[in-house]
């Protein structure tokens, strides 16, 4: 199941934006519909053009939703707001347009500026959805009042709303690419931040080194292959797979290189890196949903891993996914400890472990996808041999 990310500082400033239009759209509502009413009422010649026999009635149900929007607002789900005020103000001015101009349809002037309103400023949600539902409303309703009505002057109407949309979705386009400009540098400004961490952390043990980001690409093509995670969320997770280590680095280094077997005090150091590594980016907004990934890559399917000793499905999924990885690395490289093992035995391996060590579907999905791994294995293996024979002919 595909979950919406939200950014407190995204999902406050929608709020602040929200707040605005319904702001601009009451008083521009009110000083068009309700005062241009009342001025009719003393020149004749206005009469043709005012509001409606439903206004005060639409207008009522319109300030009835303010409750509605603060509700859902201190929910955390201002998102919903806009597009309920619009769907709630096409259709109630739809019934009125019907009521007030049936069997006259000469009295109908076709469209209002609180339409215009909403096509020109839609764009400012930098919502693609929204701008597109308030397009297609607008001419949808039309369609309706004109076949009720049988008044040609919506063919007017809709002529005038596509040229305005289009001018909206210009600007919605404009937005967009702002907004993802600045995304794109936050997003290279994080990973360069982070592919930093993981630098620091190799110095401590050069036996590491790629490791993370080895783990990161496997764990990555895994979850891809679920088919059950947007795009935002498998970039949250490679940036937690990428920093699934990151509290070793409060580990001593006699602890951490040690070519020996552990003593039981020095294991559970060891252990504590997934609590100080959830600890240590739990402020950080983007790793938010996979932040389970850092703190559970060590449980197991049997309930025997640490540091919850969760089992089974109380693991969280993607944590799941990243124990594979973590594994299939680990034994894969070598370690102060022991020379790595061939890709085969660590295939072999993970396969035996299904059901008490891995979660068995994701074991499957392992086996379905083993030859990418080989290959993005081989890929990083030669790349390091590389980097090695560059290096000592340098020196």
């Amino acid at each position: 199941m595909k979950i919406r990310i939200l950014d407190p500082n995204i999902r406050n400033e929608e709020t602040r934006t929200l707040k605005w239009f319904l702001f601009l759209f009451y008083i521009i509502s009110i000083s068009v519909d309700i005062v241009f009413n009342f001025i009719s009422r003393y020149i004749p010649e206005l009469k043709g053009d005012s509001p409606g026999r439903l206004i005060y009635i639409v207008y009522l149900f319109m300030f009835a939703l303010i409750p509605v929007a603060h509700y859902l607002v201190k929910k955390q789900k201002p998102y919903y707001i806009k597009f309920i005020y619009f769907l709630s103000y096409t259709f109630l001015t739809l019934l009125n347009d019907i009521v007030t101009f049936i069997g006259q349809p000469k009295e109908y002037g076709g469209g209002s500026t609180i339409e215009i309103f909403w096509i020109l400023l839609s764009p400012i949600f930098v919502s693609k959805p929204f701008v597109i539902v308030v397009s297609v409303g607008i001419v949808i309703k039309y369609i309706i009042v004109g076949l009720v009505i049988k008044s040609p002057v919506v063919l007017l109407a809709i002529v005038l709303v596509s040229i305005l949309s289009l001018f909206s979705f210009i600007l919605l386009s404009r937005f967009q690419a702002y907004v993802n400009a600045i995304k794109t540098t936050y997003d290279q400004q994080l990973t360069g931040i982070v592919k930093g961490v993981i630098a620091t952390l190799e110095l401590k043990d050069p036996y590491t080194r790629g490791h993370s980001e080895r783990v990161a690409s496997y764990a990555l093509q895994l979850a891809e292959t679920t088919g059950k995670y947007s795009e935002e969320e498998l970039k949250s997770f490679y940036f937690a797979c990428l920093l699934h280590d990151i509290g070793k680095i409060h580990i001593p280094d006699q602890i951490l290189m040690k070519p020996s077997k552990l003593t039981t005090e020095e294991y559970e150091i060891i252990k504590s890196h997934t609590t100080v590594g959830a600890e240590a980016v739990s402020k950080v907004i983007q790793l938010n949903s996979s932040i389970e990934v850092i703190r559970s890559h060590h449980e197991r399917w049997d309930g025997k891993g640490y540091p919850d000793q969760l089992k089974g499905e109380e693991i969280p999924f993607l944590a799941r996914v990243a124990a594979v990885a973590d594994a299939f690395d680990a034994m894969t490289s070598n370690r102060s400890y022991r020379n790595a093992l061939s890709v085969e035995e660590a295939y072999k391996r993970v396969v035996e472990g299904n059901g008490t060590q891995f979660d068995p579907k994701l074991v499957e999905l392992f086996e379905q996808t083993f030859p990418v791994w080989k290959e993005l294995h081989d890929k990083s293996v030669k790349e390091i041999s590389s980097e090695n024979r560059t290096r000592h002919a340098f020196y």
